[in-house]
């Protein structure tokens, strides 16, 4: 069966599919006043790990104990599924799973063509562009970009960091008064207000506070 799959193999080429990512994350209104543009409401992303997430590129190779696997690159919909060559007609539905959860889940659905199937599944090597399986970071207020940020797969962003990749501050930032807005697993909101000028002129990098996925930075505009 594997070597008919091989042949098959050929006839497939890597998925790529364009994706647009929406950013699912909002911000307060409770502190930076009711003049500031209204947001969204903020949802918490709290994960163990890295997730399967729509645009998220994946590497997946189906073997047996006895035949060499086939490697497939491919690419999660904007639906969060999979369509995998080889397998059942509707497409894998993968979306906030683990890596080890999908592996189970496409072992079970290869043991109806395949005896004994050897499921590898691992993300596409990352370089900070596309869709990151570690979340984002949303940027809003006076950035030059603002919107998301990818969290890189070291877990290591901070406010200042963040504020880098957003571009930097526009000229009327407040450098003293960053809200940083996270959730907890109830999702019960924590406020947290930075100030760059300490960081900086101080040396309190311990100021600096370390971000996780789905928390919202605002950078609100200076009135004097």
């Amino acid at each position: 069966m594997l070597s008919s799959m091989g042949k098959l193999s050929q006839t497939y080429l890597f998925l790529s599919v364009a994706l647009a990512l929406a950013c699912g994350c909002g911000c307060i209104d409770s502190i930076i006043g009711k003049s500031e543009p209204e947001m969204p409401p903020m949802t918490a992303e709290w994960v163990d790990g890295p997730r399967i997430r729509p645009g998220v590129m994946m590497v997946i190779q189906v073997g047996t104990v006895s035949q060499p696997p086939t490697t497939m690159q491919l690419q999660v919909d904007q639906k969060g599924e999979l369509t995998l060559p080889y397998l059942l007609q509707e497409p894998v539905m993968c979306n906030g799973l683990s890596l080890e959860a999908l592996k189970e889940k496409l072992v079970k659905c290869y043991q109806v063509y395949i005896k004994q199937p050897q499921v590898s599944v691992t993300f596409a090597p990352y370089d900070g562009k596309g869709v990151s399986p570690w979340g984002t970071v949303t940027v809003l207020g006076e950035v030059v970009m603002p919107g998301p940020v990818n969290m890189p797969p070291t877990m290591d962003l901070t406010v200042t960091k963040v504020l880098q990749a957003a571009g930097g501050l526009r000229p009327f930032a407040n450098k003293g008064k960053i809200l940083v807005t996270s959730c907890d697993r109830d999702g019960n909101q924590k406020q947290t207000l930075v100030n760059l000028k300490e960081i900086g002129e101080k040396g309190r990098i311990d100021k600096d506070i370390a971000l996780r996925a789905g928390d919202v930075v605002y950078v609100p505009e200076s009135w004097y």
